[in-house]
């Protein structure tokens, strides 16, 4: 059976004969087809029947049914309803706002409102950089999407890419108690979208670039970034490269191998290959070809985009051709952020001894990773229930807190570099193992360690 994910987890509330043994039976037929019970609550006890509360994960939305089903068929019980955990979770949204001072009375009031506001508003005025210090600008970021490029989802649209976005936000405040808020544009029109992010950017002290689509989120994040006086961030570029190049740091030491002497093989060639690409070769990566599904990219092709043209130009120094099979062969790395399923298992013994396989694709790989340690020294993905998740926020928490600690402008290849350094060094020495390459994204460390590499503050 695939394993089970706790984002597919349902409650059943079920009716039972008033005899406990029936408990007994409900969670073995949950057992016996492939789910996994977390929680039994009787809710009611009386002498003719039982109200029990069965909690159990599955592999998907199908198999969940599939477990309803059984139990449907254990005699005397009945479903009484079926809850998604998960919808649960996301009724009335995951996030809020809440005043930081008491409001209880007119005291109060005259001094967080009318008439005492106006003086603050006149300092800035008269002072604008007090602005960081006197309003929530000083601890905010705005989430921006145009819903383009959610997650694997693709072109969902703004209202669709909400929960992700506050997901994010969320993320921000449990990691970097950082106030970050939801943007999620009606438009995918890059002026458009360039032009309401500078309208909103004085209320933030940070801009954070989310799921949209390349080429597109190139020329957005240049151009903010050329007009803006806050740092702006694109997380599936940048934060997606500084964990890969943290979990590859740990992976080449694992292997005993050096980042300048391995032969690497990107699959993807849109917005996280790009970065990542962008920040190896930045870190001393000298042999790095890029795949698309039309195979390596090559600067001797003169059919590719713009986009296309200048990473074949920063790679591929050995001009290699074909697909991504043949260019495999020998390669010590193999890091895809691309579509699902496209590396056959069996490709992995043609690499160089102690081969490094990240299938990062969302939600399903490049290679199910199970099948892929067969053959790999060194495993990674982005699923959370394998060894080493490569999860991004592992790194934008971090790299954002600095950011906003330092008052900082603008994001620079250098602040990547050491943020990805100080997730590696997160692994102690005596910690570091093939299946554990990278820190967990609640070790308390990981955070502070990148806010302090970002803003050149000791933590």
């Amino acid at each position: 059976m695939a394993a089970t994910a706790s984002s597919y987890s349902i409650t059943m509330r079920l009716y039972t004969a008033a005899d406990h043994s029936v408990v007994g039976a409900v969670a073995t037929t949950i057992a016996h087809n492939g789910g996994v019970v977390t929680a039994i609550d009787v809710a009611e006890s009386r002498h003719d029947r039982l109200t029990v509360d069965v909690t159990c994960s599955a592999a998907d939305a199908t198999h969940s049914q599939e477990l309803v089903a059984a139990v449907s068929e254990v005699e005397g019980v009945t479903v009484h309803k079926v809850s998604d955990r998960t919808f649960l979770l996301h009724l009335g949204g995951k996030i809020g706002v809440q005043s930081k001072v008491p409001l209880r009375t007119r005291d109060d009031l005259s001094m967080a409102y009318t008439p005492g506001v106006g003086r603050v508003s006149m300092a800035i005025h008269d002072n604008p950089e007090d602005v960081r210090k006197l309003t929530i600008k000083g601890n905010s970021v705005a989430v921006v999407t145009d819903g383009s490029a959610v997650l694997g989802l693709g072109n969902i649209g703004p209202g669709a890419a909400m929960p992700v976005m506050e997901g994010k936000a969320a993320l921000f405040k449990r990691f970097a108690d950082i106030d970050a808020w939801p943007i999620c544009l009606a438009s995918q029109d890059t002026d458009e979208i360039v032009r309401a992010v500078e309208m909103i950017a004085p209320g933030f002290g940070g801009i954070n670039l989310e799921d949209i689509a390349a080429p597109r989120c190139f020329e957005i994040e240049a151009r903010l970034r050329e007009s803006l006086d806050i740092p702006v961030f694109h997380d599936d570029q940048h934060g997606t490269a500084i964990v890969v190049l943290a979990a590859l740091t740990n992976a080449l030491r694992c292997v005993e191998k050096q980042l300048a002497d391995v032969r690497i093989v990107v699959s993807g060639a849109g917005a996280a290959g790009t970065a990542i690409v962008t920040l190896l070769l930045a870190a001393g990566a000298h042999d790095v070809v890029v795949v698309d599904r039309f195979g390596a990219l090559s600067s001797a092709d003169e059919s590719l985009s713009p986009a296309h043209r200048d990473l074949a130009s920063a790679t591929n120094p050995r001009r290699a051709t074909g697909s991504l099979q043949e260019v495999l062969v020998d390669a010590d790395v193999f890091i895809g952020v691309s579509a699902p399923g496209i590396l056959d298992p069996e490709w992995i013994p043609t690499m160089a001894p102690k081969p490094v396989v990240f299938a990062l694709a969302n939600p399903d790989p490049e290679v199910d990773p199970a099948e892929a340690d067969k053959y790999a020294a060194v495993v990674a993905s982005g699923r959370s229930d394998y060894p080493n998740q490569i999860n991004n926020v592992l790194a934008f928490p971090g790299v954002f807190r600095g950011l906003l600690d330092a008052g900082a402008q603008h994001v620079t290849t250098d602040m990547l570099l050491r943020a990805a350094q100080a997730i590696a060094d997160t692994v102690s020495a005596e910690e570091l193992h093939a299946a554990f390459i990278i820190p967990s994204v609640f070790h308390p460390d990981v955070t502070k360690r990148v806010a302090s590499a970002i803003s050149g503050r000791e933590s």
